[in-house]
């Protein structure tokens, strides 16, 4: 009662309540309406998409307005970055530097943002923008981003990984008779696809390969031949008549825009001849028409056909080598599949009289000098172009004795394929006793499989189990599109522990049954503490489970983003440190990691490094030829499916510390495809930033070599070229890996429960789909307990 008596004291007979105008309550009517179309404008931007709602009014109050003149120049290109923009009214021009000329690329107007990644780090502006009419913007700094702490609390999206297929059996019908108008219309749609030539070189007779196992497809209007976001995405289509409509939607499917149409001679899907990722857009038939269809495996299975040339080729120089002629049809060509590239320079030594010797090598292109205390008693030449080659060090296979010469190299370089020891009796067993059945009927069956390692499997039948009903959940760490992470504590030792789900029906729908259970003989089989460790795996209807090592400081890749590490070398070098530590532990046992990225990287309480996420890790001796990882880091090899080995690894590590540096990958682009085409170019056509240090350009460009043998860890040395190359320079790793050099920042963990360096988008809760038993037992030995 009292306050409504207050109230209408107040009132008077102007118009005014408690000396408040009408034009006031107007203006601030205003004032609120524009405050929500800032904060509407803000959550459209993607970086803000990533901040908690709640942030949101807290950003928008953060940011002020800022005119600019016709013609004046609001960012320049090159300059460091530390403002944000919003173009509230007016109009802008995009111009990038050509050559010494500015080249207009592109036209801002109301709505439209830019310099958002100024807000996280500072960075070079990539473009110059001037206004071109009178404009208003809204602007808000990095300081004033960092002050209110908006940078800690952004929740970053994962890049994703892509994967080969596994065991999904495919639909692949058998080839259709051609006529040579049809065979004219597939070769110039293969040849003008600008996303194949960049991914392969497809000369004349591999497009002819292409040709013969394409089949035909009639397909009625009206009907979606692929659909957004379908996880079967296997074909490569070529339109032969009619039209095809390609739509892309948002999120929420609420708005679908059609990007393109294609018609005869156009083609479509050419992602799925390279990796296995659900597809970026639906494709509609507009009228009855007509397509060519080519299917992922045939297309791989072409572009092997080179590699199998070299294996032959390989084969013959080990049918030259005498204490190998025992060695059956099959198991030399299993051996020259494990042959690994190497490149020597000038008078280095390949062999050293005296040492132990491991390892066996065949020298294709050279000149080396074979020398005995000193003397030199004969050289070999080699020559690729001729097909001549000569062989050393082939006793090493047998035992390790000590070396009876040194050889040195006398060329300017020299080129050799080696196998080592381990590798040879990993393929097949100990030489000496292949020889000694020589003359006997019975002939060893040949195994693993092409390329790869005996993949052991188990657990440690000595260490305790850990019973999954002794465990109680905590909370969420993490989730992607078919599995979750949580931590969960043990009843009784108050033990902490991550635990991560897959959906069963995911992994049967991708066929990836293989690479789970190879993710899970991987972990079981590590033992470093730069590796998160497996403890246990168990098994329910619709899911798999993994027990692991729980790293509660957080993901490496949103506290760079958070904390702004971006740059700094001290960080650089002591994370890269880890990950090395990591791969030298990984590649002693013939694994190949294959999905390295500051996402897969995560951090304990006391701020050291830990390597997860094994879902790409495959056992391999010599090469293997799956097309996966991260398209970021891909490697040029990966990208042309000419089989790749644990060189691929390295030339992740470099993309890794160029990536520490600037907060960017050094090959990053919008699209897959741009970012392949980039990656085929090579590391010398990528720009460094001016303020990297020339040994940090130097170990990067040294490591990114494109031919895997000349990269930095694969020469003679090995992973300690990168430990004394001048850019660790003064870096203690005799301290880095006792763990008693101190880490550039300790993350605040305040107990075995504590969540607080983990976030999760509503974007990346899992969805599970449904599993019914197939009846393989596929899944049997995830109940280790």
């Amino acid at each position: 009662m009292g306050c409504a008596q207050s109230g209408a004291k107040a009132a008077t007979s102007d118009g005014k309540s408690g000396g408040v105008t009408a034009v006031d309550k107007q203006q601030a009517k205003e004032e609120n309406k524009k405050y929500e179309e800032t904060m509407s404008f803000l959550s459209q931007v993607p970086l803000f998409m990533r901040l908690p709602k709640d942030q949101h009014p807290i950003l928008a109050a953060a940011c002020v307005n800022q005119p600019f003149k016709a013609g004046q120049t609001i960012i320049t290109q090159g300059e460091t970055g530390r403002e944000f923009f919003i173009i509230q009214s007016g109009e802008a021009e995009v111009s990038v530097n050509d050559g010494g000329s500015q080249k207009k690329v592109a036209t801002l107007k109301q709505g439209d943002y830019f310099g958002e990644n100024a807000l996280l780090r500072n960075e070079p502006r990539s473009a110059t923008i001037k206004a071109v009419s009178e404009i208003k913007t809204l602007k808000i700094t990095q300081e004033k981003f960092q002050q209110l702490g908006l940078n800690e609390k952004i929740q970053f999206a994962n890049r994703k990984a892509v994967g080969a297929g596994g065991k999904r059996q495919l639909v692949v019908k058998p080839p259709s008779d051609k006529t040579a108008t049809e065979r004219q219309l597939m070769e110039t749609a293969l040849k003008k696809n600008e996303n194949i030539q960049t991914m392969v070189e497809l000369d004349e007779v591999r497009v002819k390969q292409i040709i013969d196992i394409a089949w035909k497809e009639t397909v009625p209007s009206g009907k979606e031949i692929i659909a957004q976001g379908d996880l079967a995405a296997d074909y490569f289509y070529i339109c032969q008549s009619g039209k095809f409509e390609i739509f892309v939607s948002d999120k929420n499917d609420s708005d679908r825009k059609l990007v393109q149409t294609v018609v005869s001679g156009g083609s479509f899907g050419e992602l799925a001849l390279l990796y296995l990722v659900p597809r970026a857009a639906t494709v509609v038939a507009k009228e009855d028409s007509v397509v060519w269809v080519i299917d992922r495996k045939n297309f791989k299975d072409i572009l092997m056909k080179v590699s199998d040339e070299k294996i032959q080729e390989y084969v013959k120089y080990l049918n030259r080598v005498e204490i190998l002629s025992s060695l059956l049809a099959a198991e030399k060509q299993q051996v020259a599949k494990a042959l690994t590239e190497k490149k020597f320079s000038k008078n280095e030594v390949i062999i050293q009289q005296g040492d132990p010797g491991t390892t066996f090598y065949i020298l294709f292109e050279g000149e080396v000098s074979v020398s005995i205390d000193g003397d030199e008693k004969a050289r070999l030449q080699a020559s690729e172009e001729r097909g001549t080659a000569q062989y050393f060090g082939e006793r090493a296979l047998l035992n390790d004795e000590p070396r009876a010469a040194t050889v040195r190299v006398v060329s300017k370089d020299a080129k050799a394929l080696a196998l080592d020891k381990e590798a040879f009796d990993l393929l097949l067993g100990p030489l000496e006793d292949i020889m000694a059945r020589k003359g006997e009927a019975t002939a060893k069956a040949v195994a693993p499989p092409a390329g790869e390692a005996p993949a052991p499997s188990g657990r440690d039948p000595n260490r305790p189990k850990i019973l999954m009903t002794d465990l109680q959940k905590v909370g969420l760490l993490g989730a992607g599109g078919f599995g979750a992470v949580e931590l969960w504590e043990h009843k009784h030792s108050g033990e902490t522990y991550a635990m991560k789900c897959i959906s069963k029906g995911f992994i049967v729908k991708t066929g990836m049954q293989d690479s789970v259970i190879t993710e899970k003989n991987i972990l079981f089989m590590t033992n470093s503490d730069f590796i998160i460790r497996l403890h246990e795996t168990y098994n329910s209807k619709q899911s798999i489970y993994f027990l692991m090592e729980p790293a509660l400081g957080g993901e490496l890749y949103s506290m760079y983003q958070r904390k702004g590490f971006y740059g700094s070398e001290k960080h650089a070098k002591f994370y890269s440190a880890g990950v090395l530590c990591a791969f030298d532990h990984l590649h002693e046992r013939h694994i190949i990691y294959r999905d390295l990225k500051p996402e897969n990287l995560l951090l304990n309480e006391k701020g050291h490094l830990k390597v997860t996420d094994m879902g790409l890790a495959k056992f391999v001796i010599g090469k293997t030829y799956t097309t996966c990882g991260t398209p970021d880091y891909f490697a040029p090899e990966v990208i042309a499916s000419t089989g790749h080995n644990h060189a691929v690894d390295w030339w992740m590590l470099g993309v890794l510390i160029f990536e520490f540096m600037t907060g960017s990958a050094p090959f990053e682009a919008p699209y897959p495809m741009q970012i392949y085409a980039k990656v085929l170019k090579g590391i010398n056509a990528v720009k460094f930033p001016p303020q990297l240090s020339p040994q940090c350009v130097e170990i990067v460009k040294a490591i990114c070599q494109k031919e895997p043998a000349d990269r930095l860890p694969m020469l003679t040395g090995g992973s300690k070229n990168i430990k004394t190359h001048s850019w660790y320079k003064g870096f203690n790793w005799d301290k880095f890996t006792e763990f008693t050099l101190e880490a550039p920042f300790i993350p605040k963990v305040k107990s075995k429960k504590d969540l607080a360096n983990f976030s999760v988008h509503p974007d990346e809760m899992p969805r599970f789909i449904e599993y019914v038993d197939d009846g393989t037992g596929w899944d049997k030995d995830f109940a280790t307990c």
